[in-house]
């Protein structure tokens, strides 16, 4: 009964003894457990590379497309209507400006001509006598009482009514000249026919919509390109260029920038630039495809950082600045490269360091050094 009694009290105190070795593990478990976890969480220490934005104006070199065009190019039309009695020129024919092309006949414009100054002379005659008339009257009417002043006055208006029928007849006959002069076709221009579109006995005139001929200035052409919108404010008047085409292996050619179009294309965002090429021995052509080099600088210096600076992500381009151990992701559009630089546009200035390997995973804040 006794030794019953005693195992039990035995039993409960190694029972108690265990319990308490087990919390004890637990707690020193959970310490452990705690303080790798704070150890995780503490942020390492890092040294980020850096480079200072560099404020410079270098100049550079790029190379663009362009085409080769004709200075002038025409479609010449007959102004009036007539069939083509001859033709004085062929596809190919270099011409000089005013020179005959082709003349066109109309019998009727001739007959009206001739109708027009008959009309012209008769009404002169009229206008002579008229004026005759009156003059005689007014050296008449210097003796008193010699001529009324009506009979003055009437043939004072019947001169100036033959006068302004004289001016109108006058008129009239010179426009009938002038639509002759429309029957010979002269070229507007020194150039070359590249095209003949009509054959002799073809009715040509205002009712037809082919050209009698197509011509192009062939000793000048307009060297165009289209420049992108990042260069335009490097270009400046009688900007030089070389360029080459591939109808001439080998050999590169000289211009000065002439003209640009002033405003950007809304369609690409590029500028317009044309240059006068001097061609009088014709080796270049008109339509030829052209590669050209343009050295450019900027007007005033800009932002310039390391090209592997820049971070490009989803959401936009972008720099990273290290000042005073802090972080900022500085959001910049990009411009020229050059070499290992790359022109930036941003809320930048020289006092800044970039850092060179950026990435998405580096945040913005202060860093533990």
């Amino acid at each position: 009964m006794y030794h019953s009694i005693s195992i039990n009290r035995k039993s409960t105190t190694l029972l108690a003894l265990t319990t308490s070795l087990v919390l004890v593990l637990s707690a020193c478990s959970q310490k452990e457990q705690e303080k790798g976890q704070a150890q995780k969480e503490q942020p390492k220490s890092v040294n980020y590379k850096t480079a200072p934005v560099q404020v410079i104006n270098p100049e550079y070199e790029i190379s663009v497309p362009a085409e080769l065009k004709p200075f002038e190019q025409v479609a010449v039309y007959a102004k009036v209507t007539g069939f083509v009695q001859r033709m004085y020129v062929d596809r190919g024919d270099r011409v000089r400006k005013g020179q005959l092309l082709a003349v066109l006949e109309a019998p009727e414009m001739q007959q009206q001509y001739l109708s027009d100054k008959s009309t012209e002379q008769k009404v002169y005659s009229d206008y002579l006598y008229a004026k005759q008339a009156y003059d005689r009257l007014v050296t008449a009417s210097k003796t008193t009482g010699a001529v009324a002043d009506i009979e003055l006055d009437r043939a004072k208006s019947a001169m100036e009514s033959a006068k302004s029928a004289y001016d109108a007849s006058k008129a009239g006959t010179a426009h009938s000249s002038q639509l002759l002069q429309y029957l010979r076709i002269t070229a507007p221009f020194d150039g070359v026919i590249t095209q003949r579109n009509v054959s002799v006995g073809a009715l040509a005139g205002t009712g037809s919509n082919t050209p009698l001929f197509m011509m192009a200035q062939s000793n000048k052409l307009r060297l165009t390109l289209s420049l992108p919108e990042k260069h335009a404010a490097s270009v400046h008047e009688g900007m030089p260029a070389t360029f080459t085409v591939s109808s001439q292996p080998g050999k590169t050619f000289d211009a000065k920038l002439s003209r640009t179009s002033g405003l950007l294309d809304q369609q690409d965002r590029s500028l317009t630039l044309e240059f006068d090429v001097s061609n009088p021995s014709g080796e270049l052509q008109g339509g030829d495809y052209a590669q050209v080099k343009l050295k450019l600088k900027r007007k005033s210096p800009s932002n310039w950082v390391q090209t592997k600076s820049v971070l490009n992500t989803q959401s936009g381009t972008y720099v990273l600045t290290l000042n005073n151990d802090e972080v900022k992701r500085i959001a910049v559009s990009e411009g020229v490269r050059l070499d290992t630089l790359t022109e930036v546009f941003g809320n930048l200035s020289p006092a800044d360091n970039i850092i060179m390997k950026p990435s998405e995973e580096i945040k913005e804040g202060k860093i533990k050094k």
